[in-house]
């Protein structure tokens, strides 16, 4: 906005040291209150229908002005006492800054800012300390916090696409007191990815323990909020989970993690033997066809089997949904083969989560991670480069369920 030269000149005319402009009693405290309370005012002259010391209209009925509340508002750096103009009725409500407001000038932003990089409460309060001289109480922190809850709830139900080409499923473990005990909990996270070829996180929901059954009731939740089909689902080695899957989505290609069932087989192997191991394991999920995969399983159930037979056993009971990647190009091949995409997310939780120790509850778990989540987002990338290459592939061998 365009300030006339002579009003800057009528401001300054008697300044003297830096002070007058900054100090406590400067200029730039005394505009911003003078300023507010101008608008205040509007405010109520537009509510009530005539000017502060005009004949009322007729019209206006009973209602007129009635004085002042003091009020102080905390802008960021400083608290101003301001005069807010109130009406005979009570029916003034104003909207720069609304009945109850106690901050402004987006305060409560740095403080969900300051939250959502796992920061605690005595940590935030430091902060604004040191940083804006400002004392804030812990009370005060949490109210402003909470407030949260409410835009988590809205999220967690929201419509979603009707079509996500792919989703990924995965969970992470957070400390959380419950009946005066530190319990594990897990929270599972579904990962989509919509038409465009952009990431959404779909939902949060939290359990005690990672399960099938629970899985199901996640994936029914996501269908009731409008998903009608999901191309490629890529999970971790959870025992039912494809079936919970395909329970709900029966057309779903369900994708099991290599990095998750490389993890699996290593973790039977003595430490002498891992880099072999790994090395031939690596020749059946590098091969380049399904068929010389399979082959490769096969040499490596020989070499092997007398001293691990538990691993080829694994790959060959969870091969129907290994191989399902080696039917894609490179750039969908390793978007799919891995779970990678949310695996990324989750280290960046657990970075947030590192710092906070146990939480306090169920809420607390998902105001954090809603917090957390949502500043990750703006950094996402596309999982697959080429999108529009993809969505040609999506299109021939999803045809009948492909939108045209």
């Amino acid at each position: 906005m365009a300030i006339n030269e002579k009003i800057l000149d009528e401001l300054l005319k008697d300044y003297k040291v830096p002070e007058d402009l900054t100090g406590e009693k400067g200029l730039f405290r005394e505009l911003k209150k003078r300023l507010l309370e101008r608008v205040l005012n509007a405010e109520l002259t537009e509510h009530l229908g005539y000017e502060k010391n005009a004949q009322k209209p007729d019209e206006t009925g009973e209602n007129a002005r009635n004085g002042y509340t003091r009020k102080k508002i905390q802008t960021g750096e400083e608290k101003l006492a301001l005069n807010i103009p109130r009406d005979r009725s009570g029916e003034f409500e104003p909207q720069l800054i609304k009945k109850h407001q106690r901050r402004f000038d987006g305060f409560d932003d740095k403080i969900i800012s300051l939250y959502a990089y796992g920061m605690t409460t005595r940590d935030i309060q430091s902060h604004l300390k040191e940083m804006y001289g400002v004392d804030v109480s812990p009370s005060l922190i949490s109210e402003v916090t909470d407030a949260v809850i409410d835009d988590v709830k809205i999220w967690q139900s929201r419509p979603l696409d009707e079509i996500y080409p792919i989703m990924y499923l995965d969970c992470i473990v957070v400390k959380c007191r419950e009946d005066g005990v530190i319990r594990n909990k897990s929270v599972f996270l579904a990962l989509g990815v919509n038409m465009e070829g952009r990431k959404d996180l779909l939902g949060m929901w939290i359990a005690n323990n990672e399960g099938a059954k629970f899985w199901l009731g996640v994936v029914t939740e996501l269908k009731n909020r409008g998903v009608k089909d999901i191309y490629i689902a890529c999970v971790d080695g959870l025992k039912g989970f494809p079936e919970a899957i395909q329970t709900v989505f029966p057309e779903t290609q369900v994708q099991l993690c290599i990095v998750h069932m490389i993890r699996a087989s290593l973790k039977y192997v003595s430490f002498k033997d891992r880099k072999a191991v790994a090395a031939d394991l690596k020749r059946i999920y590098g091969a380049n066809t399904a068929s010389e995969s399979e082959m490769m399983l096969e040499k490596f159930a020989q070499k092997w089997d007398d001293k691990y037979p538990t691993i080829s056993r694994q790959w060959h009971q969870n091969w129907e949904n290994i191989i399902p990647f080696f039917a894609w190009p490179d750039d969908i091949r390793k978007a799919i083969y891995t779970t990678n995409a949310i695996e990324s997310v989750n280290h960046s939780l657990r970075k947030v989560l590192k710092t906070r120790g146990a939480l306090a509850n169920d809420d607390a778990v998902f105001k954090l991670l809603f917090l957390a989540l949502k500043r990750l987002s703006k950094k996402w990338t596309m999982p697959v480069r080429n999108w529009k290459g993809a969505l040609s592939q999506f299109a021939i061998r999803f045809a009948g369920r492909f939108p045209l």
